[in-house]
């Protein structure tokens, strides 16, 4: 074969593989879809794109008291930082599409000059370990984007979940504030009619004194539950990425009722491991940095090895012209370097990812009984407050009612069970929405990621060490 021939043969391959791959977001967006099926608190949504349409989406969704669902549609379609982490997606793509694509040739021209004598010398270079092993780079790189559809995958299903819960602690706050504004009212008619009786002297400064003292400790927990409602809207409004006119949204007025029962649910460790994705993603790594090992070794002893063509053109002051071609082989010698370090990083980056892998599922199985037994837990006492405490505390205020009504109680016995009933109130509210948190969390505990911090993706500089890198 000709040094013209092995030069345009190189070309041609260079160009072929530089077309193999492109760019795909609508397709990053569907995998992310797929992924997600089924894992975002309950409620389906298609991922978008368009601003147009989101803000449609999202004006319509504002028009009726936001539910749950509600909620969360609306923080996948417009929460920022979501469409950030698209955006990485994109990027991981466009790394995975120049991975497949060759290195550029290099092109040198020089000129000598001896008397009346000039010589050119020209030279093309390509990075023949770029062509040799871009099939892998690209396969390589093609794992690495799979990890980054994983990890926006996972952070849809966060973001849905921190919705709903937003959404359960503002409905929450809302239902405490409503009825701690009933407390106050009626503490403030407790004050007014001791003030009264008292100046008559038909009241004790003592009894005055407590009825004050109850008026002033409902007047602060309302300026408490105020304050936490305020902050559980914020959340919830930065969550679904809202400003201006439209943080004027109207939240339901009270939390879902409790389920009639719960099913037992079997397993559920084995499901954590089989269904959830910072499981596979863990699993997915360390394939991936084995296949890797054994590549590391082979280019580590042909990095730099490049092929080049020269042509050289002499010109004597007579006009004359001598043309000279060749071509140039460059092989680095292994004479310092003999790669053992590189070796052993790519050995130990593998142990990592395996070991890695264990620490997550160990992390699954335990989080998968903790969220299992608190959401039960949760469910028990929730049912509890409903079919007992609640009902019992009705039966006596219904009693101290009707003895009222037949002159057999005062107001002040009314007033005493309305204080009484305070704390079993707030304690049944409080007991529904841990039950709604506990399901949210065991839903992504089974079938997203850890209901902690979001698994941050690999820095580039472990992910990057088992690539070749090309020069």
């Amino acid at each position: 074969m000709t040094h013209r021939t092995l030069l345009a043969s190189a070309s041609a391959l260079a160009v072929l593989l530089a077309g193999c791959t492109s760019l795909t977001p609508e397709q990053n967006l569907n995998d992310v879809q797929q992924l997600t099926e089924g894992r975002t608190a309950g409620t389906s949504v298609t991922l978008q794109r368009n601003n147009n349409e989101i803000d449609a989406a999202v004006a319509e969704l504002l028009k009726a008291p936001l539910s749950a669902e509600s909620a969360v549609r609306i923080a996948l379609l417009n929460n920022p930082g979501l469409h950030s982490a698209l955006a990485a997606l994109d990027i991981s793509d466009a790394q995975r599409v120049q991975a497949g694509r060759a290195f550029n040739p290099h092109f040198s021209i020089a000129e000598f000059a001896e008397g009346d004598k000039r010589e050119i010398e020209r030279m093309l270079r390509f990075d023949v370990v770029g062509l040799l092993f871009l099939p892998w780079r690209a396969k390589w790189q093609g794992q690495q984007h799979e990890l980054a559809k994983l990890q926006a995958a996972q952070q849809v299903i966060v973001l849905a979940t921190e919705t709903r819960k937003a959404w359960i602690n503002a409905v929450a706050a809302q239902q405490t504030v409503a009825y701690m504004g009933q407390v106050k009212e009626a503490a403030e008619a407790g004050s007014e009619l001791a003030r009264r009786m008292a100046r008559v002297g038909n009241w004790s400064k003592l009894q005055q004194a407590r009825e004050q003292v109850f008026l002033a400790d409902a007047a602060a927990q309302l300026a408490r539950a105020q304050q936490t409602l305020f902050s559980e809207r914020e959340r919830l409004t930065r969550l679904m990425g809202l400003w201006g006119a439209q943080t004027q949204f109207t939240l339901a007025e009270r939390l879902p009722d409790l389920p009639p029962q719960t099913a037992d649910m079997q397993n559920v460790e084995a499901r954590a491991l089989r269904e959830r994705l910072d499981v596979r993603s863990a699993v997915a790594e360390t394939g991936y940095v084995a296949d890797s090992l054994g590549m590391v070794k082979t280019v580590g002893y042909l990095d730099g090895l490049t092929l080049g063509y020269k042509h050289r053109s002499l010109v004597d002051g007579t006009g004359a012209r001598e043309e000279k071609h060749g071509w140039e082989l460059r092989l680095p010698l292994p004479i310092f370097d003999w790669g053992t370090a590189r070796n052993a990083r790519a050995q130990a980056l593998y142990l990592q990812s395996a070991t890695r892998v264990r620490d997550v599922a160990v992390k699954a199985r335990s989080e998968a009984r903790e969220a299992y037994h608190g959401w039960r837990t949760a469910y028990d006492l929730a049912r509890h407050y409903r079919d007992e405490v609640v009902p019992l505390r009705k039966a006596i205020s219904d009693e101290v009612l009707l003895r009222y009504n037949g002159m057999l109680a005062s107001v002040w016995d009314l007033l005493g069970d309305m204080r009484q009933q305070v704390m079993s109130v707030n304690n049944a509210i409080e007991a529904q929405r841990d039950f709604w948190l506990a399901e949210a969390d065991l839903q992504l505990t089974l079938t997203g990621t850890s209901p902690g911090t979001l698994a941050r993706p690999r820095s580039s500089g472990a992910s990057m060490a088992s690539a070749p890198q090309g020069h």
